[in-house]
């Protein structure tokens, strides 16, 4: 299974494994592939000491940050929890309590939702000198060898940067378009994300759009995303011209999973039409698990989600509520639709073996039909 960006990486096999939990970015680069740290809310000082922890258990393997950097449109200067909190209108705070309050879910005090709400404008503020900082400490370390931007055009100072200190960079694209754009701003890596996948997605399914992809990379190697989970699906993303698969859903319903066992299995009981496209979650569009929360969300009676990050700041009071009240119809998380195919609790180690073996399956039958 090795590809042109295995060896420009130093990496065995072509699975990169996206994850905010440190354990799963840990486990998946020990097994040979290349774990990717969400790392976008974490603040510098987080940011350090994950990267420090995942350094001493991976045997001096590489492995990658997934940052978001805002750009030239993006803030300067970071608003305090004070100011974030007065930026959200009292409707959808009061939006949110009643829907809690109808579910019979105990309310937290107000000091204590006052802390959770400052607490996710600290995570959630993307600010150009926030993103700066988490930069500089990652290319401070010398076991990251490839950055990624998760959206938008790759500003020109975070290419030129990263190239000085030879790490690589990779973006998030949805289209050929975005590909075409990215590869001028001087990205190494793309990874063309279908709809299928959790999180913000944009409108083309992956087997559309990883050949276009592909095509507009014009060499550039693509990493495909969205909708995998089994070895044949690998197989596919490498015949339409991808040089590995980058995946995220899968890993959380694994021990390695920072997620709780009451919310992994609330995975678990999920199909593939319950991972779906809304704004709930950040103001922007995203694919998500479908729960009486994002439905409420979606009434005609219900107010707009707020814009980015106000929404995902506004959030972390309702599902603190929520996992306190041990009531997860009130919660939700981003997945993808490959939520389907997750049914019980597993490894890191077993699902990339599972993996592997699927794709020689594959790949035996495919030969055996083409043989002839």
């Amino acid at each position: 299974m090795q590809t042109e960006i295995t060896k420009i990486l130093g990496i065995e096999i072509p699975i990169f494994a996206f994850s905010h939990c440190r354990d799963v970015v840990a486990a998946v680069t020990k097994a040979g592939g290349m774990g990717s740290l969400g790392a976008a809310w974490m603040t510098p000082e987080e940011l350090e000491m994950s990267i420090e922890w995942i350094e001493q258990r991976v045997d001096g393997r590489p492995f990658s940050v997934d940052l978001v950097f805002p750009g030239t449109g993006g803030e300067d200067v970071e608003k305090t929890p004070a100011e974030y909190r007065k930026m959200i209108p009292q409707s959808h705070l009061e939006f949110v309590k009643h829907m809690l309050d109808d579910a019979g879910i105990a309310d937290l005090s107000e000091k204590d939702r006052d802390e959770y709400l400052a607490e996710s404008a600290e995570k959630m503020s993307m600010t150009n000198k926030k993103s700066r900082e988490q930069l500089e400490v990652v290319l401070s370390k010398k076991s990251v060898n490839l950055v990624v931007g998760a959206l938008g055009v790759t500003p020109d100072w975070v290419v030129k940067e990263a190239h000085s200190k030879g790490v690589k960079v990779g973006a998030l694209v949805g289209s050929g378009r975005h590909a075409a754009k990215q590869r001028e701003a001087g990205v190494d890596v793309l990874v063309a994300q279908g709809t299928e996948a959790g999180g913000s997605v944009g409108n083309i399914a992956s087997m559309v759009l990883w050949p276009q992809v592909v095509e507009a990379a014009a060499g550039t190697p693509v990493l495909a995303a969205g909708g995998i989970s089994r070895g044949s699906q690998i197989l596919a993303a490498l015949a339409l011209g991808c040089q590995g698969v980058w995946m995220g859903s899968l890993w959380l319903g694994t021990a390695e999973s920072d997620l709780s066992i009451e919310m992994r299995e609330k995975l678990f009981a999920a199909a593939s039409e319950d991972a779906r496209i809304a704004k709930v979650m950040t103001g922007k569009q995203g694919r998500m698990l479908y729960t009486k929360y994002v439905e409420n969300w979606q009434k005609p009676d219900a107010p707009q989600p707020l814009q980015w990050p106000m929404q995902s700041i506004l959030n972390g009071y309702p599902y603190k509520r929520a996992e306190r009240g041990r009531n997860l119809d009130y919660w939700t998380y981003a997945v993808g639709q490959v939520v389907g195919d997750m049914h019980e609790h597993t490894t890191v180690k077993s699902e990339i073996e599972r993996m592997l073996n699927e794709y020689v399956e594959a790949l035996e039958k495919l030969q055996g039909v083409t043989a002839y």
